[in-house]
């Protein structure tokens, strides 16, 4: 099985007699309340999936992934992971202090160990990182909201339970990755998605699935932006495709509970070192991966894997191109497979598509399965 980032999975859950301590001393503690992209690092750290990372990051780690896309000793890594306050709490912390960390509501989630406080600008995190200093972009306006002082150590986290539409399918990576050893996955391709599938992304899985021995779909489910799908809907159109598509003795479904950055081609090389921290062998990317809006150039989150060295990442991105179905050609296809002109070719836009499912219209067969369509306008009539 291909080894964590780093060589080791990290594991910072507490066990019931550590959270049972934390809980009985956190309110003599100086805490922090995370906003929702920090719980969800929190959580993500805990269970491993961003291996090698034990806590939030010092000053060399995050200057190293901002400046360089590594951390200290070569490690590929492109995404700040972060824990902010403003300068006043900063100055209250003393360096070695335990701090109670605590969601929206008050409630603790864990504890940071505090190493390190140190300042940082937030543009050029913003141009490093998302490659533009515009506040519109989502990932960019998160950086400028923070505050101005970072804080670095290890953490310990309460272990979460998953909300009930995703209890069977929410998996730390020590299972998945147990799993693929059952199953004899010598093989695995992790598919990232944020949206429902559609016949396109059907037809690179498949072809991807050709290639190996095992599939694991890994939609991410925690916070995006706003206009994306609500995550009930897309698990129940999740799970209507691979009940009737896809084998199910060489497929997995499982979520993934990380906060959507939209950083393009940074998040691709991310997106791929978590996927292996879960087990993958291989991630699939294709055209404009996690990016938004155009701040992006179509197949960029391809063309960065070049940049990194093959053997530090160790996972093998599967790149594919925007595929569509031709009605020349009977079937799905690319550019690289199919000869005809974009008028046989069916495409609809996102716009295009919202508009048919708030009428009631299903979407040619040929771009979404009928099942999928009548959940989303099932999900559009009830907005």
């Amino acid at each position: 099985m291909i080894a964590p980032h780093g060589g080791t999975l990290i594991d910072r859950v507490l066990s019931a007699d550590a959270e049972a301590e934390l809980k009985s001393k956190a309110s003599k503690l100086p805490s922090i309340t995370l906003n929702n992209r920090e719980a969800s690092d929190l959580r993500m750290i805990s269970i491993g999936a961003f291996s090698p990372l034990s806590g939030f990051m010092r000053q060399a780690e995050y200057e190293g992934a901002v400046k360089d896309a590594h951390l200290p000793g070569g490690i590929p890594w492109t995404i700040p992971v972060t824990l902010s306050t403003d300068a006043a709490t900063a100055g209250s912390l003393s360096v070695g202090a335990e701090v109670a960390l605590k969601d929206a509501d008050g409630t603790v989630v864990g504890s940071l160990e505090l190493e390190e406080k140190f300042g940082f600008d937030a543009k050029l995190e913003a141009r490093e990182v998302y490659r533009t200093e515009d506040e519109a972009h989502p990932g960019v306006a998160n950086v400028y909201s923070q505050g101005e002082v970072l804080l670095g150590g290890p953490i310990r986290a309460i272990k979460v339970n998953p909300a009930d539409v995703y209890a069977d399918t929410d998996r730390p990576p020590a299972e998945t990755r147990r799993i693929f050893q059952e199953n004899g996955w010598n093989s695995v391709v992790g598919f990232q998605t944020r949206n429902p599938i559609h016949r396109a992304h059907e037809y690179i899985m498949k072809c991807a699935l050709e290639l190996v021995d095992g599939l694991m779909i890994h939609p991410l489910v925690g916070e995006t932006k706003s206009g994306d799908i609500d995550a009930e809907v897309r698990m129940r159109c999740y799970k209507a495709l691979l009940s009737d598509y896809y084998p199910s003795d060489r497929t997995l479904l499982s979520v993934l509970p990380a906060f959507m950055r939209y950083a393009g081609p940074k998040e691709a090389i991310f997106h791929a070192i978590v996927r292996k921290n879960y087990g993958c062998t291989h991630f699939i990317v294709g055209r404009d991966h996690a990016g938004v809006g155009d701040y992006y150039g179509t197949y960029d989150a391809q063309h960065i894997f070049s940049e990194f060295d093959a053997g530090a990442l160790a996972i093998s991105p599967m790149m594919f191109e925007h595929s569509f179905f031709c009605t020349e050609c009977g079937g799905m296809a690319t550019a690289k497979t199919c000869p005809h002109p974009n008028e046989n070719h069916v495409f609809l836009s996102g716009t295009k598509v919202r508009e048919m499912l708030v009428a009631g219209e299903r979407p040619p067969a040929e771009f979404t399965r009928p099942e999928i369509a009548d959940i989303l306008i099932e999900a559009a009539r009830a907005e």
